[in-house]
């Protein structure tokens, strides 16, 4: 099955499900959740490729954190669904190959950054009823990356022979969670969860004309704590 197709599948079930759960519960509940993002990489891409290239230049990117934020919308004892996205963090990449590229260092060394903007739509399904107080979950969904203020570093610029101009494909990719809703006094719940999505993206960097690309799968984990209000 390909990806078009899983993709085909997860839209259609989050459809039934939610149509199915709405059914069952017409009193929804919503809740809002603030926290943070602890996000790591599992990256793995193409060698950098083009015109006067060594062979062998790849990248890797820098853990960082930045501000989740979340609207869940409760269709039904078991079912909620999950609009997860936060402040747009500013990437780090650094080079990953030969310690140096002619006379420039390369390996280790910071030569790009961008932001990126990636909202996910989770149909999680909470384990027990509201009266528990943990409540574990799992939820499977989309996400959607869009790249921005993509920049080449000074060292970046140094190793490509010039001012370069970065770009990057937006993604769209299966995206999944698992986690636990801590029911603290009234309306007020602490949240742990870890996400996995497929965020893959085709890299272009042009030098004064000279195109070098990449195809890069980011292979984002996401450690939460959060705290929610349910109203």
């Amino acid at each position: 099955m390909n990806i078009k197709a899983i993709h085909l599948g997860i839209i259609g079930a989050l459809s039934l499900a939610s149509a199915t759960a709405v059914a069952q519960d017409p009193v929804p509940m919503n809740s809002a959740r603030i926290g943070v993002y602890f996000l790591s990489y599992h990256s793995s891409g193409s060698d950098i490729s083009g015109p006067m290239t060594p062979p062998g230049l790849n990248t890797r990117l820098v853990s960082n954190q930045t501000l989740y934020l979340a609207y869940v919308r409760t269709l039904s004892k078991h079912f909620e669904l999950e609009l997860a996205f936060g402040v747009p963090p500013t990437t780090k990449t650094k080079g990953s190959g030969p310690a140096t590229v002619g006379s420039v260092p390369y390996d280790g060394v910071e030569i790009s950054s961008a932001k990126w903007a990636s909202p996910t739509l989770l149909l999680n399904y909470v384990f027990f009823d509201e009266t528990a107080r943990f409540r574990p979950y799992i939820g499977v969904g989309m996400n959607h990356t869009a790249f921005y203020e993509r920049r080449s570093t000074a060292a970046g610029d140094a190793v490509a022979g010039g001012p370069t101009r970065i770009s990057l494909t937006a993604s769209t990719g299966i995206a999944g969670t698992v986690g636990l809703n801590y029911r603290m006094k009234d309306n007020w719940h602490l949240y742990a969860s870890y996400s996995m999505s497929h965020v893959a993206s085709d890299l272009k960097a042009d030098t004064a004309g000279l195109i070098r690309t990449s195809h890069i799968s980011f292979g984002p984990r996401a450690f939460v704590l959060s705290m929610g209000y349910s109203f």
